[in-house]
């Protein structure tokens, strides 16, 4: 326990001695390479620049990412991945992803526990309107990275921590609400 405690203690004052660019580039990376932990990225950027700065540069950083991650492969939609794609699976997938509503949209990217990759992904393939996606991001991402850096709990002390599930459905709620109101103001669907 010790040692992982030096070990935090070593790379938050790394991140502070390298600025908040280098706290927006862990993000960044986890967006595009979906093995990289956010949780602990985003309790490090907290731990280095404070709690405010921390959730914003973490929440800037991951919409930025997985923006793109979604370009990325909206490109590679166009010219390769479409006329590829035979499997039944990913055909349902394809077509979930192409009606999904917005609100729906939100909730999904506001999960904690969602490979937001997939999520990446499927939009670009499906060449999902980059107003709907950006805005699912603003909304969903802003919850999710509260999230980590309010609770900053591993999977499984989430599951089991009662006080951990309320405070997730509240933010689950929060972004649904939230996404209603902003799907009628900017009549996304």
């Amino acid at each position: 326990m010790e040692k992982l405690h030096q070990a935090v203690e070593y790379l938050t004052s790394l991140l502070q001695h390298m600025g908040i660019f280098a706290g927006i580039l862990l993000v960044i990376l986890e967006s595009i390479i979906p093995m990289l932990p956010l949780g602990v990225f985003v309790a490090l950027n907290i731990n280095a620049f404070g709690l405010v700065i921390g959730i914003l540069i973490s929440w800037m950083a991951t919409c930025l990412g997985c923006y793109m991650s979604f370009l990325l492969f909206s490109f590679l939609s166009e010219k390769y991945i479409s006329k590829k794609v035979k499997t039944l699976k990913v055909k349902k997938v394809i077509t979930k992803m192409k009606s999904i509503n917005f609100s729906n949209l939100v909730v999904i990217i506001a999960l904690p526990f969602t490979p937001a990759f997939l999520i990446n992904i499927s939009a670009g393939i499906v060449r999902m309107s980059h107003r709907k996606f950006l805005l699912a991001l603003a909304i969903g991402k802003i919850f999710m990275i509260s999230f980590w850096g309010c609770i900053g709990k591993s999977l499984l002390e989430s599951m089991t921590d009662i006080t951990t599930i309320i405070i997730l459905a509240i933010f689950i709620i929060l972004a649904y609400f939230i996404s209603k109101i902003v799907s009628k103001k900017m009549n996304i669907e």
